[in-house]
């Protein structure tokens, strides 16, 4: 997809795999982080066009993650759909700042079409 790089923050090791399996696929590169206290670090190294942000991701969570992010003034504009299990995901999207959510478990196709929903909306 042009070369575009997507950033997967997330706990669940099989997820990741599934996750970058379908957006390999999709023909996007892929980075993957297991935590999120280190967000800005490894933005500024893989310097994703979108990201993929758990809720519950161990250290500082995908909310306070995402909140740094969006806080940061070279980093806000990066889209992030964020993903959650919870019920209430499209709240704590909301709450965290992201422009999308995905509730889980998700399939394929609205992970592919929220990905390229959101890098076709980027400023």
């Amino acid at each position: 997809m042009n070369n575009k790089t997507i950033l997967i923050f997330d706990d669940d090791k099989h997820i990741l795999d599934v996750c970058t399996i379908i957006l390999t696929d999709a023909g996007y590169t892929v980075a993957v982080s297991e935590t999120s206290h280190d967000i800005i670090e490894r933005v500024e190294e893989v310097k994703p066009d979108a990201i993929l942000m758990d809720n519950w991701i161990p250290d500082i969570g995908g909310m306070k993650a995402t909140q740094l992010l969006k806080q940061h003034p070279t980093y806000q504009g990066i889209p992030v759909i964020y993903c959650s299990a919870n019920n209430e995901v499209h709240i704590l999207a909301e709450k965290a700042g992201a422009e999308a959510y995905l509730s889980k478990p998700f399939n394929i196709f609205d992970l592919e079409e929220m990905v390229k929903q959101v890098l076709e909306n980027r400023k």
